[in-house]
């Protein structure tokens, strides 16, 4: 609007301009401010129409006169950041001379190694007793740049190096990107799956401010850094909460945007700017924006831009152009970008063409990068974003440097190399830059000492990884679950109440008790947990600044700046997200919090997949609690809603271990197992129980031996049938499905004299894993004994069919079929959901008391136990429809 508005008095706008210039030299820019927002307010008030815009110049948001000064000696810090640029690139060409298969990244560290260098130099604290210790998310595409520069400082060797992505052929081969499974005392984030980055440091640092608001650590001065790619911005988990961090006024968190305009295919915006469009993502969030795009090389000729003229070139121009400019030279930027306007060829006419290529970009000047980065650290009241405008490929010369190739380029040839070392100064022969060989000052040399002494100003090295915290004391099972143990007497309870009964245990017990976090995505009510709203309180950064509309009630809405409770709202992948850096606390901040994340089953992995398995990768300890779980225990709610596979979802993941309890005291048996190996020998696993909302009489846990054992394992037999002398099977059930299993073995009995043990399958996905470990094992040791599976020794003298049940896709229970040699049949789920009754569900799946009967039967029939005939009487007397159709495909 306004550049298009003719100025129809430039005398008058002369002297309004005059007036801001004076009261900016006399009183400064915070009363320039405020009486242009008076001015603004009055218009609005008044009614004109203005409306709001977020973007601010194309220009650095720091003045130079502003700009803080780095204390460093850049002399001996572009010689270090040369060198870790000059070895990260080495480390890819060496390793894809060996294989092309191998891959790797130069040109997303070549970008940012300015961005890198200051922050390590400068800014990112180790943990020390006094501080402790800042968090850096590291872009993953720039693993090649941090290893290089844990090799300079000692922490890698030369021969880690030359087996980079070579995890398999040497124990000592660095992982391609940051891993912490796979390097667990140097990786802390994994990062390379975009957009989680972003997503994961936002609920960082907001559960960095959780645990210092309840006093369990002391965060002052902690920062959470987090530094990502242009292109990553468009995946929806990198902005999806940035207005929770604006408005939970994280100004422990600071994002850095590595702006080198490209993506992997081709830039980012090329028909406009990307920097301006985040610039305004973030303003309009409430962020701290800082953008750093011109270098010191620029300061002359904006200072001579007295009419502005330079100012509107840069901000005309498109990303795509900006590509150009600095791809195809200076002889290309003259004529395409000064040349649009006499005045701007003119202001260049003294510089050649190679002064006009070094224009640089702010992130690659460490000045500005340390300016903002320092403005950063000291604003208080909003989170930070830094945008850096760099090149992709900086240095890599014609082999990529701004080209749309160079994300690809993992090879470069000789003269390249000869290239780089030349722009760099890098020490080494020419006669030996074909081997492209690392290079390592001496030890006493001037840049590894300094080197040394900055990190050392720091309190140590980054990135670094704590495994352990100081344990916790669990107290024995029947303690502290005694009274689930006994069951619910004449009460009817679900799974779900039950877990509120034991999570409400654990936050009551003293040793444990101010280290359960309680996590919620806005289904509190569902899940009967809203009793805890007022014994624990709701965690808010500020408090309740308002009375509850249900205030006058005993579990009335009560948010505490030190409560216990994460209320996440309808917002799965935070909540998560959250969950994540509660179950990483023993590792980031030195205290084992012990999460209970409890969501919809269905909105879990299916919805949150990436970010669970990056939870493996993170050695994340705690439990996520799958609620309202199975297909036909969730009634009413349909198709969206019930959960046939969560359990197979969980599976895919090493290191989550998943049970399907039907039972309180099964549930308490796990849980209290899990606390055991996560909170007391610190095991690096996390825990997917299923629990569900269907209300039954909860039995008191059996006597008998074996039963704990077999409950970790995932099975054991429940009942074991009193009828002699009659035909036998064996049902086998899972979560609430076991009731009907139960039911179906009176039917048997009633109906048709047929005797059937009971077992209780808590777990197939466990039942696999361990089979599968004993076949690898006979497989391997081929002269030696077999081993039996824990399946196999449940049925070992069972020649009977065994059936068994879930609600869940067939595949769940199919897991076992290996490890058995009897006759096996399968009933689950598969389907599409649907609303109805359970009874009807369950009906319609194919999973209830009678088609387990009819399975059971026919099962006895195709052993030539039983006359088929008795399969088709059983049809009949329980009006099983023949020609229903499958319901997995309707």
């Amino acid at each position: 609007m306004a550049e298009s508005y003719s100025d129809l008095d430039p005398q008058e706008t002369q002297e309004w301009l005059d007036a801001l210039d004076a009261v900016l030299a006399q009183e400064g820019t915070e009363r320039a401010h405020y009486l242009l927002e008076q001015l603004v307010d009055k218009a609005r008030r008044s009614g004109a129409y203005l409306p709001y815009k977020a973007n601010t110049a194309y220009v650095n948001t720091i003045p130079r006169h502003q700009e803080e000064h780095t204390p460093g000696d850049p002399e001996l810090e572009w010689k270090i950041r040369s060198l870790v640029r000059w070895n990260a690139l080495a480390m890819v060409v060496r390793a894809n001379r060996k294989s092309s298969e191998l891959g790797g990244h130069i040109a997303t560290f070549a970008s940012a190694a300015t961005l890198y260098d200051v922050g390590f130099n400068h800014f990112f604290h180790a943990p020390t007793a006094e501080h402790g210790g800042d968090l850096v998310y590291i872009q993953g595409h720039a693993a090649p740049g941090v290893y290089a520069r844990a090799y300079l400082e000692g922490r890698l060797t030369e021969q880690q190096l030359d087996h980079f992505r070579q995890e398999i052929a040497h124990e000592d081969g660095l992982s391609s990107y940051p891993h912490p499974w796979l390097m667990p005392d140097f990786w802390q984030f994994p990062t390379v799956s975009m957009g989680l980055g972003p997503l994961m440091a936002i609920y960082q640092a907001r559960f960095m401010k959780y645990l210092n608001d309840r006093g369990i650590i002391n965060a002052t001065h902690r920062k959470v850094w987090a530094f990502m790619g242009d292109g990553e911005m468009d995946e929806p988990e990198s902005l999806g909460a940035i207005a929770l961090a604006a408005r939970e006024k994280l100004d422990n968190l600071i994002f850095v945007v590595n702006c080198n305009l490209q993506r992997l295919d081709g830039p980012v915006r090329g028909n406009s700017s990307i920097i301006q469009e985040l610039e305004a993502d973030f303003r309009g969030s409430g962020w701290n924006v800082i953008k750093v795009i011109w270098g010191s090389a620029w300061d002359p000729l904006l200072a001579a831009d007295k009419d502005g003229l330079l100012r509107k070139r840069m901000e005309e121009a498109v990303d795509g152009e900006y590509q150009n400019f600095k791809a195809k030279g200076g002889a290309y930027t003259r004529e395409y970008f000064f040349g649009k306007y006499p005045e701007l060829k003119a202001m260049v006419a003294n510089m050649t063409d190679e002064d006009i290529w070094r224009l640089n970009r702010g992130g690659h000047d460490p000045h500005k990068v340390y300016a903002a980065y320092a403005a950063a650290m000291r604003h208080t009241g909003q989170p930070t974003v830094i945008l850096a405008k760099t090149v992709k490929g900086y240095g890599m010369g014609p082999a990529g440097e701004g080209q749309n190739i160079t994300h690809q380029q993992k090879k470069m040839g000789t003269e390249d190399l000869r290239s780089f070392k030349r722009r760099f100064n890098i020490p080494i022969a020419d006669e030996q830059i074909a081997d492209a060989p690392y290079y390592r000052p001496a030890e006493n040399s001037p840049e590894i000492q300094y080197l040394q002494q900055c990190r050392q100003a720091l309190g140590g090295y980054l990135p670094a990884r704590q495994r352990k915290a100081r344990p916790l004391n669990l107290p024995p099972l029947d303690d502290l679950f005694g009274t689930v143990l006994a069951g619910s007497g004449d009460r009817e309870q679900s799974t779900t109440m039950v877990f509120v009964r034991l999570l409400t245990a654990l936050t009551r017990d003293k040793n444990l008790g101010r280290h359960i976090v309680p996590i919620v995505p806005d289904e509190s009510r569902t899940f009967g947990m809203e009793g805890m709203f007022r014994q624990l309180g709701i965690y808010s950064s500020q408090g309740q600044l308002y009375e509850p509309q249900d205030a006058d009630q005993l579990m009335y809405y009560r948010e505490d700046k030190q409560g216990q409770i994460l209320q996440e709202g309808i917002n799965e992948a935070g909540a998560f997200s959250s969950w994540m850096a509660a179950g990483t606390a023993y590792s980031n901040h030195g205290v084992i919090m012990i999460p209970f994340f409890i969501f919809y089953s269905m909105f879990g992995f299916q919805r949150v997949g990436d970010l669970a398995w990056a939870a493996g990768d993170m050695q994340v300890r705690g439990f996520l609690i799958g609620g309202t779980a199975g297909r036909t225990t969730l009634a009413g709610e349909g198709l969206q809603h019930q959960d046939g596979h969560s359990l197979l979802q969980a599976a895919t993941i090493p290191n989550c271990i998943s049970y399907d309890p039907c039972f309180g005291y099964e549930m308490a048996v796990i849980i209290h197992d899990g606390l055991r190996r996560m909170v007391s020998e610190q095991e690096d696993v996390f825990y997917y129980i299923t629990a569900m909302n269907e209300n039954y009489l909860q039995p008191e846990m059996p006597k008998e031996s074996g039963i704990q054992e077999g409950i970790l394992k995932g099975l054991y037999r429940l009942k074991t049938s009193a009828l002699q002398d009659a035909k036998k099977v064996q049902l086998i059930g899972s979560g609430t499905i076991l009731r009907e299993v139960i039911e179906a073995a009176a039917l048997l009995a009633q109906d048709f004299n047929i005797a059937a043990d009971i077992w209780s399958a808590t777990s197939f996905n466990e039942l696999r894993r361990e089979g599968l470990d004993v076949q690898r094992w006979n497989l391997l040791n081929p002269e030696k004994k077999a081993r039996k599976t824990y399946v196999e020794q449940c049925f070992q003298d069972c020649k009977s069919p065994i059936i068994a049940a879930t609600d869940y896709i067939k595949l769940m229970a199919d897991q076992i079929r290996p490890f058995l040699t009897q006759p096996y049949y399968v009933l689950g789920t598969d389907g599409f959901g649907r609303s109805d009754t359970r009874k009807n569900l369950r009906r319609f799946f194919e999973v209830d008391r009678y088609y387990i009967a009819v399975t059971a039967l026919k099962a006895l029939a195709d052993a030539g136990e039983i006359s088929p005939r008795k399969v088709t009487d059983a049809l009949k007397k329980y009006k099983l429809d023949v020609n229903k159709p499958n319901p997995s495909r309707v």
